[in-house]
């Protein structure tokens, strides 16, 4: 037999990734294992039904590289936003009274823009080190709460490109005060626009960051952080996630 002819007979027998390794090893190779029989063979089982027509929309190769594993982590498209382009519109409240109102530039949030004041726990020291993405805003001077108050917090996103408005977060109630991780936790489900029907269920969790001194009685806030982390962990994740949002 010549070498074509054993190649031809062995290539049937090989799984998906040894056939496609074949095609690196020479130009002899790469030409035998491109027919599309082999490739075939390879879909017959995975797809039994794709071979059931003479004419496949695709090759068999194409079909099986694109398709014989999910592909978990894709490259996202750059976002068509920066933070550069947004403006947050940030109010906290407790027991009814305002204690504070700030709007924020975008890049004023960015992750590690501001170093923590002295005193905090190691805790939340290691929290503010993680590698969750997560948008920061020191709150000067600090801001003290008691733990009997109600607080709640709104947040609205402008766009300077387009001049449009969207709401974050919609009068949410810090129903989670963490004495273990030095955090007052608040939420609200993102409202998308209707271009994205079967986007929904992803929220936008707000904390409040404080000093704890073992007083029962009151928090002393010195940082806003807010998340996305159900859907969005990166950057460039969370500009693609505020970019669907319904904007006004």
């Amino acid at each position: 037999m010549s070498s074509d002819e054993i190649l031809k007979a062995v290539f049937p027998l090989l799984e998906g990734t040894d056939l496609a390794a074949c095609m690196a090893v020479c130009k002899q190779w790469q030409n035998i294992a491109q027919d599309d029989y082999f490739w075939k063979c390879l879909c017959a089982i995975k797809w039994p039904s794709t071979c059931k027509t003479s004419s496949p929309p695709v090759t068999y190769y194409k079909l099986f590289k694109t398709f014989y594993k999910r592909e978990n982590n894709r490259t996202l498209l750059p976002p068509k936003i920066s933070l550069n382009d947004l403006e947050f519109y940030i109010d906290f409240w407790a027991d009814g009274a305002l204690l504070f109102s700030e709007v924020v530039p975008g890049t004023v949030l960015q992750k590690g823009n501001w170093a923590p004041p002295d005193g905090i726990s190691l805790v939340m020291k290691d929290h503010l080190e993680g590698p969750e993405y997560k948008l920061t805003l020191p709150v000067k001077p600090l801001i003290s709460v008691q733990y009997t108050q109600t607080a709640s917090v709104s947040v609205l996103v402008a766009r300077k490109d387009t001049n449009k408005v969207a709401c974050v977060i919609n009068d949410a109630m810090f129903d989670y005060f963490e004495r273990s991780t030095s955090r007052a936790l608040a939420f609200d489900y993102l409202v998308f626009s209707p271009e994205y029907p079967f986007v929904s269920g992803i929220r936008a969790w707000i904390a409040l960051l404080f000093l704890d001194d073992g007083n029962d009685g009151d928090i002393n806030v010195f940082g806003i952080e807010m998340d996305f982390c159900d859907a969005a962990n990166s950057e460039e994740e969370v500009l693609w996630l505020l970019d669907m949002l319904d904007w006004k």
